[in-house]
């Protein structure tokens, strides 16, 4: 019996020995190898262990394509050039039909070299020469390929559709159908009054505007910010605002652009103090589990009164020839809101008061508001154009066909070419065309100099500042190191897959910011067209 007891432990040890010579020398000494189940037992069987899981740490590293493109296309005629990102770049690359993956074209790649700002080795695959409409992907040795993209006419065009829309698609209040809103439809929502916060007994009819976010909140200067910039692209490029846009109201004569602003502009008059002429500043929605979303009217605000004043002033002065009266409306409600203001400039800045004082100037010449603006521009000679009221407020006045200082304007537009000129150098330096740093994140930095680029371009149009600007879209669309598109339902890889807080077309002031420079950029390519 003893020997027998030993003669087991033996072959246990043995076996034992045997695993571990096995594993040592890699699993494919395995192969073969079977294990007969005992008896009695199956596959099936309950099996009783210790109650011990394993547990991992590790991660899959994502694989991001080494080929970055603009995953919407770029246009018939444009520069185009795929960023690649590799230490050791292939010397060649070649674009394939993405249905057949028939080769079409093959070039050279361009060594740029070590990006400090990016912290990445970038080369250029330049196709600029290429212009056979299609989709088509990259390819190049060791690097592997790209994600598609098209070369169109007008790759943008259904884009800024889309972008524009956004407005529309989050409108409070109203019903919106299939038909124009696809997945976006929904009943109409919030229209029942709202309390005010410090004074429940007090409710006042606040329904309308647009939706900040997903619980129907409103905000006033968000919504006035996005009317200041909507309306400038407007102004800038007429020809792309028209009257056909899939909302509503298209089709009724007026352009649609001026049109949604209205719908917003009418739950700003809604939030306007009847007595005082200030403003309250937002309106919050809260879930209370029980019997659904509250309505709060918040405090009235400095911030939310000046900003009314002007956004207020500059639609009056745009839609005063289609409907006078609205306008004038519109007119008075931002005077009452800049006067009340002017009782507490303690509490906002010159460069707010400086705005709101220009657009009231252009829409009605009054002395009073010209000699804050002579004041302000006086005392600031080298005017701080990253401020966005400082940056409107010079726009305005430039744009006024009111008596102006002619020496102040020409400084002014100076200081405008110098930002535009110190733009473009930046993105140019870059080697990802864009003046970006090596984290991604929100893209409001880039957006907002692109309305400085925009502004100038339109003054001046340079095939440079065109190529800018097509840049930081391509840019938005995937040509950047984590071949994301920003851009809602657009390319193989999408921010809402990554991190929701990356998008731009969910946040109402990047949104009008995006029109800005598609709209830039399609205007671009008409003239370059043209040439």
């Amino acid at each position: 019996m003893r020997k027998s007891i030993i003669f087991q432990k033996t072959i246990c040890v043995v076996l034992i020995f045997a695993l571990f010579a096995a594993a040592a020398t890699g699993c494919g000494d395995f192969q073969g190898f079977q294990l007969n189940t005992p008896a009695g037992k199956g596959e099936n069987d309950e099996f009783t262990s210790l109650g011990l899981s394993p547990e991992f740490d590790y991660e899959v590293p994502e694989s991001l394509p080494g080929i970055l493109v603009d995953q919407v296309g770029y246009p018939v005629g444009s520069d185009k050039i795929a960023v690649i990102n590799a230490e050791t770049p292939p010397e060649t690359f070649s674009i394939l039909e993405e249905q057949t993956g028939r080769e079409v074209y093959t070039g050279k790649v361009e060594n740029k070299g070590y990006d400090a700002t990016v912290n990445a080795y970038i080369s250029y695959a330049d196709f600029t020469d290429f212009n056979t409409e299609g989709t088509y992907y990259i390819q190049a040795p060791s690097i592997g390929r790209s994600y598609a993209f098209q070369i169109a006419d007008e790759p943008f065009r259904d884009l800024f559709t889309r972008v524009f829309q956004q407005y529309y698609f989050n409108r409070c209040g109203l019903t919106l159908s299939s038909e124009l809103a696809g997945e976006a439809a929904h009943n109409a929502c919030h229209s029942r009054e709202a309390q005010m916060k410090d004074e429940a007994t007090v409710k006042l009819d606040v329904s309308g505007g647009w939706h900040v976010d997903e619980i129907g909140s409103r905000d006033v200067a968000k919504g006035c910010q996005a009317i200041n910039t909507l309306l400038l692209t407007y102004e800038l490029y007429p020809d792309d605002m028209g009257d056909d846009m899939g909302i509503p109201e298209s089709g009724n004569g007026i352009p649609d652009v001026l049109d949604e602003v209205k719908y917003e502009i009418d739950w700003l008059l809604k939030m306007q103090d009847t007595k005082s002429g200030a403003v309250y500043a937002s309106v919050s929605s809260v879930d209370n589990k029980t019997t659904d979303y509250i309505l709060y009217i918040d405090e009235i605000t400095m911030d939310a009164t000046i900003h009314f004043a002007a956004a207020m002033a500059k639609f009056s002065y745009l839609y005063q020839s289609y409907d006078r009266e609205f306008a004038t409306r519109c007119l008075q409600a931002s005077d009452r809101a800049y006067r009340y203001a002017g009782n507490y400039l303690a509490d906002i800045s010159q460069e707010q008061y400086f705005y709101a004082a220009a657009e009231l100037y252009r829409a009605t010449g009054g002395y009073q508001y010209h000699s804050v603006i002579k004041s302000y521009l006086t005392q600031n000679p080298e005017q701080d154009l990253e401020n966005d009221f400082v940056f409107w407020g010079c726009v305005a006045y430039l744009s006024t066909k009111q008596k102006v200082d002619v020496s102040l304007c020409g400084a002014v537009t100076q200081n405008l070419m110098r930002q535009g000129e110190s733009i473009s150098f930046a993105s140019k330096e870059s080697k990802l065309l864009v003046a970006t740093g090596e984290k991604q994140g929100s893209n409001a930095g880039l957006l907002r100099s692109m309305t400085r680029l925009a502004v100038v371009d339109h003054i001046i149009t340079n095939h440079e500042y065109a190529t800018v600007l097509e840049n930081h879209i391509h840019y938005m669309l995937g040509r950047n190191l984590l071949s994301i598109s920003y851009l809602d339902g657009e390319g193989e890889r999408n921010y809402r897959d990554i991190d929701m807080n990356l998008g731009v077309m969910n946040q109402m002031d990047l949104n009008a910011e995006l029109l800005l420079l598609l709209a830039a950029i399609m205007d671009d390519e008409l003239v370059v067209g043209e040439e």
